[in-house]
């Protein structure tokens, strides 16, 4: 068995997860190794699993899948047969029954808050009431495993506040509306005494329900399994890197222009 990282934009995908309609993550991969020559059984590469299941538009540094690998599929071999907006970047060996999903211990997503206005220090104490073990029953649309136990950690970073939600697993959308939760109370729209609310039995509807943050700006960032270590393929990491700077430098000539646009006057 042979565990790989891959990185992706998940802003042209439906999400991770294959579904009938819309091209997902997941889709490519199995285009990929498909090409490859791997084994499938019923429909998917043999002994596959995949760490998370991210949602349309949120990317991945460290999403984590699984196959009964041939010794010579490497990472630069995956990316062969990858798009340019997926990349595959280190690789694991490990034993025989490892599942990405069920043997994962810790996983770290990141969002990108733009949020010059917002008082940091309302921002610190909404997550620090959102840190610990609780029933997020009203943060996600699932109706079962919505009891974790979460660490919300925010950084300043500019006008960007970094939102480090970490956790075994997580619920449908919960990183998405704790960030907006931990906004809301950063800008002043709800008291933190809201939260408790929200953590308690009853369910929150209509105005006081917390809908989800945008999902661009949010990236698994770190999937832990204890006693793996990822060997990092040098020239796959490259690859990935040389790509990701081009796609910043293509977002931020387009948010130049969006500025521009967005100016009551042009200067010439």
């Amino acid at each position: 068995m042979r565990a790989f990282r891959v990185a992706y934009d998940g802003t042209g995908y439906r999400g991770f997860q294959r579904q009938p309609h819309g091209e997902t993550v997941e889709d490519t991969l199995f285009e990929a190794l498909a090409a490859l020559g791997v084994p499938f059984v019923d429909g998917a590469p043999a002994g596959y699993s995949a760490a998370g299941r991210t949602d349309a538009g949120v990317s991945a540094r460290a999403q984590t899948v699984a196959i009964e690998a041939p010794e010579w599929l490497t990472p630069r071999a995956f990316n062969g047969e990858l798009p340019g907006d997926v990349r595959a970047w280190a690789h694991a060996d490990v034993d025989e029954g490892f599942h990405a999903t069920h043997d994962a211990v810790e996983r770290t997503y990141r969002y990108f808050l733009y949020a010059p206005d917002l008082d940091d220090e309302r921002a610190e104490r909404a997550a620090g009431r959102l840190s610990g073990t609780y029933d997020f029953h009203n943060f996600t649309p699932d109706s079962t495993g919505t009891e974790r136990d979460l660490t919300v950690r925010l950084r300043r970073d500019g006008p960007f506040l970094l939102v480090d939600c970490v956790a075994g697993g997580f619920a449908r959308q919960l990183v998405r509306r704790v960030v907006s939760a931990v906004e809301a109370v950063g800008v002043g729209e709800r008291e933190v005494a809201f939260l408790d609310r929200a953590l308690g039995d009853e369910p929150l509807d209509g105005p006081d329900g917390i809908a989800p943050a945008a999902p661009e700006p949010l990236v698994l960032l770190d999937v832990a399994y204890p006693g793996v270590r990822f060997e990092i393929d040098d020239e796959a990491a490259e690859s990935a890197r040389e790509v990701f700077a081009e796609r910043r430098r293509r977002r931020l000539a387009t948010a130049r222009v969006a500025g521009a646009l967005a100016l009551d006057r042009i200067d010439p």
